[in-house]
């Protein structure tokens, strides 16, 4: 039986134009050999998977070749290259840095530094994994890397260049490695299935690309895990259902409910995807990559950024048609939310659903905004029960929770929401009706008194749980701003961001004993004015100047001095 080779090794690169996605680098140093301007060292750092080992070996090879190409590649002809390629080449050594991080490897390699070459023009060493090397070991190797022989030639290879020593870094020509796009790396997935025989669809290496990360060592391993289950023919549903890869599909539809505002089929379309073994975790990362997709190709110059294949992309062009940016950025908003808080939510899935509900309606916002001006500041009636005597507001007042930005909360639930599409479609459709119902929402005033009456319950509901934030809350009385909003003062930010995360049970137990689903909270941190404190003799008897004049005239009576 033949030994399997797996496609990372048996479709490595073996010169400078058939590495893939790092063409500056490759050309550099192909100038360098061919002008004879080679560094003594080299320092290759990037992502894993990139190529740097793959380029440090062909420039090792490059360089002892003897019958060097016009174009800077080795002939593979000569016995040096012959020698290279069948791995017993002399004037190569390649160290595990990770293996060999000692002071004693270190100190052996110099001393094998100082032997020239028996046949060809350069001794040259690769270490891999650089960053490893313990910092006794740096220094030992520091005046070698400087200046050794004219034969040397040391070629260092990390992912972690921050690792490494400033002394070192001073001695290498460095080369950073990037990413390889998603692009070149479905290309040479091709070029890898045309040579095995392997029937792959377009769309099914675009998510093998997109899950390496931009590494083509992961690309081509996932690549070898599929084939071995699918064999010969590797579809986009095969694709999906090995890597756990949520099917785009999924974020073109809900995207499609959420513009529409309808809540029922985006819940169905969730629960869909919870029923087939995804987390929600796992779909909020997904829906967030998909609006910023969708974000990016509102405009011409940004289109580039969309890493798909022309298929997909034309999907995400005709459906950001239909999306405005401020609608996209404002479920952006709500996905980045939802995902902060998603793991220290007790009911996740409630959470997930609360989260598109609101998505849901923003679109209902944007056409109940009135385009007159003057019409934005008309007082409209909030409730029947609202007294004639009393200002009169507009019942959809939404006054979002205080952010970084203080922008409003996009995904509010308002009063009044509901559309007359959605009235008749209810009517006509029962279940949708009782859809509709079991979000309608209350909206009755109510006093200081009952505010702080409702408050106190809460605050001794966390007595004995949540004793810090039991303090918290009796400290302070809650402010009630107008028909909607309650303004809170703490403390510090330590203590905003203690009860933000219980803002929502708070929210909840308010609204329900209020009998008032617009309240909001805004939680405000005083600004405090730094006083200058004085320090020296001379501002103290100043600040006490300030305070009581009498004492400059003491001060000079008396002859005294600050000291």
């Amino acid at each position: 039986m033949e030994n399997f080779i797996v496609s990372a090794r048996k479709y490595r690169p073996q010169t400078f134009d058939t590495v893939v996605g790092q063409q500056a680098i490759t050309n550099t140093l192909k100038n360098a050999i061919r002008n004879n301007q080679l560094a003594q060292a080299f320092l290759f750092c990037g992502p894993r998977g990139v190529g740097k080992t793959t380029c440090a070996r062909i420039l090792a090879k490059t360089i002892n070749c003897e019958n060097i190409t016009p174009t800077g590649e080795a002939c593979d002809k000569c016995p040096s290259c012959i020698s290279f390629n069948e791995s017993a080449s002399f004037n190569i050594t390649e160290l595990d840095g990770a293996s060999n991080n000692s002071v004693d490897e270190i100190r052996n390699l110099v001393d094998k530094v100082r032997i020239p070459p028996q046949s060809g023009k350069y001794k040259v060493y690769i270490i891999d994994e650089v960053h490893m090397l313990s910092a006794s070991a740096f220094n030992a190797f520091l005046k070698t890397l400087e200046e050794p022989p004219a034969y040397a030639k040391f070629i260092l290879a990390t992912t972690e260049k921050h690792k490494i020593l400033p002394t070192i870094l001073s001695r290498c020509q460095i080369f950073d490695f990037r990413r390889i796009t998603v692009d070149d790396i479905v290309g040479h997935l091709k070029f890898v299935a045309s040579h095995e025989n392997i029937e792959a669809e377009e769309k099914a290496l675009n998510v093998i690309a997109q899950k390496a990360d931009g590494a083509m060592r992961d690309a081509l391993s996932i690549f070898d895990q599929l084939v071995s289950f699918a064999g010969n023919k590797l579809t986009y549903e095969t694709v999906l259902n090995n890597l756990n890869v949520l099917d785009y599909e999924y974020f073109f539809r809900i995207t499609d409910c959420i513009h529409a505002g309808d809540i029922p089929s985006t819940l169905l379309i969730i629960n869909e995807i919870i029923d087939k073994g995804f987390e929600g975790s796992h779909f909020m990362i997904g829906f967030g990559e998909h609006l910023r997709n969708l974000l990016v190709c509102k405009d011409p110059a940004t289109i580039k950024l969309l890493e798909t294949v022309p298929a997909v992309r034309e999907r995400y062009l005709e459906q950001a048609a239909h999306c405005s940016s401020d609608f996209l950025i404002r479920l952006l908003d709500i996905n980045n939310r939802c995902d902060l808080n998603y793991k220290i939510s007790n009911n996740k899935r409630l959470h997930l659903e609360l989260a598109l509900m609101q998505m849901c309606l923003i679109q209902g916002q944007n056409n109940q905004v009135p385009e007159n001006p003057a019409a934005k500041q008309a007082p409209v009636k909030a409730s029947n029960q609202v007294k004639k005597s009393e200002p009169q507001q507009a019942s959809h007042i939404v006054i979002p929770p205080k952010v970084k930005e203080s922008k409003p909360f996009p995904g509010t639930i308002s009063i009044k929401q509901t559309r007359e599409k959605k009235e008749q479609k209810s009517s006509e459709n029962p279940s949708s009706a009782e859809a509709s119902q079991s979000i309608k929402q209350m909206a009755e005033p109510f006093t200081q008194e009952q505010l702080e009456e409702a408050w106190g319950e809460f605050t001794e509901s966390v007595h004995q749980d949540l004793p810090h934030l039991y303090s918290t809350l009796k400290k302070y009385q809650p402010l009630l701003k107008n028909e909607s909003m309650i303004e809170f003062c703490v403390d510090n930010k330590l203590l905003e961001e203690e009860l933000h995360q219980k803002q929502n049970e708070l929210l909840d137990f308010i609204r329900k004993r209020l009998k008032n689903t617009s309240i909001w909270l805004q939680i405000v941190v005083p600004v405090i004015p730094k006083e200058n404190k004085p320090y020296t003799s001379r501002d103290k008897f100043s600040r006490m100047v300030e305070k009581n004049p009498d004492l400059l005239d003491l001060r000079e009576q008396f002859g005294l001095d600050f000291e």
